[in-house]
């Protein structure tokens, strides 16, 4: 019987993590959808970043450009290993018009 229980608690989590992983694909965040920024990574993460790719620059113009500049100084870029000076090239490195973060 504690097997079975066991069983249904593995179920309800392995249902729970794919409903998140889910509901993650299709977050967004300042009108970028996860997967643009995750397109936009290689082009800032130091030490080597790679140009940004079409993909990241078409995110990018669709982008709240206010609420991008919000994450300028947010330890949660370098948790994530994304270089925030490198970050705030990206909109005249895919030239996306945009006012200067202050």
């Amino acid at each position: 019987m504690a097997m079975k229980g066991a069983a249904q608690k593995l179920s309800l989590l392995v249902l729970s993590l794919a409903l998140l992983a889910a509901h993650t694909a299709n977050a967004q965040i300042c009108n970028m959808k996860t997967e643009g920024l995750m397109s936009c990574k290689p082009a800032v993460t130091a030490p080597n970043p790679l140009p940004p790719t079409d993909a990241c620059c078409a995110a990018l113009a669709h982008g709240d450009m206010d609420c991008l500049c919000g994450f300028k100084h947010s330890r949660m870029l370098s948790a994530l290993g994304i270089d925030s000076d490198l970050a705030m090239q990206l909109p005249d490195k895919c030239g996306v018009k945009h006012a200067p973060c202050n």
